[in-house]
């Protein structure tokens, strides 16, 4: 009887299509992951029809009384005007991962002419660790691709580490990418 991963990794080679999950975020290291994993997942796949789906993941905004610390009421236009913002980095962000997915049925596919790949996009809102890990299960995702911001130990040990904490609670299998140094 065969280790759980390996069951994983032959059910994913037996189906015939392939749910990917990268999460992204605005870091140079996520847009990496997605890079690496289109490289190295994807076109490595090409007979095999994949779903590559990009996840972000908002935070949720900060509570606020309607009284601020300096006994000001607190704005409704404040809290709108950082909604907005939030909603333009998703923009941003899904735009730079796009753009990363154009370079690459450019690069590999004459502009993707056989390319079994379509792409969705998610975005969940909440504590990241947590909302990858729901999505992940949720989506039924084959496998979870993420980028390394690589801490070092007292970083992690005060912050926490998403992709440790994925790495630990999904169900499918995680590659952590790290960016090489320049």
């Amino acid at each position: 009887m065969g280790s759980l991963m390996e069951e994983e990794a032959e059910k994913m080679m037996t189906r015939k299509e392939r749910r990917i999950v990268v999460a992204v975020d605005e870091s140079e290291e996520s847009m990496y992951a997605l890079s690496w994993c289109l490289t190295n997942l994807v076109s490595a796949a090409n007979n095999t029809k994949s779903t590559l789906i990009l996840l972000y993941v908002k935070p949720l905004p900060p509570l606020y009384n309607s009284i601020d610390a300096a006994g000001y009421l607190f704005a409704n236009d404040a809290v709108g005007a950082m909604e907005k913002y939030g909603w333009e980095l998703v923009d941003s962000v899904m735009g730079r991962a796009e753009a990363v997915y154009r370079d690459f049925l450019t690069r590999y596919f004459n502009y993707g002419e056989g390319v079994q790949v379509s792409v969705e996009k998610k975005v969940g809102r909440g504590e990241a660790k947590d909302v990858i890990c729901r999505a992940v299960g949720k989506l039924g995702a084959d496998i979870l691709v993420m980028g390394s911001h690589d801490y070092g130990f007292f970083k992690r040990a005060l912050l926490g580490s998403v992709s440790d904490h994925c790495a630990k609670h999904v169900k499918c299998p995680v590659v952590v990418v790290k960016r090489p140094i320049d």
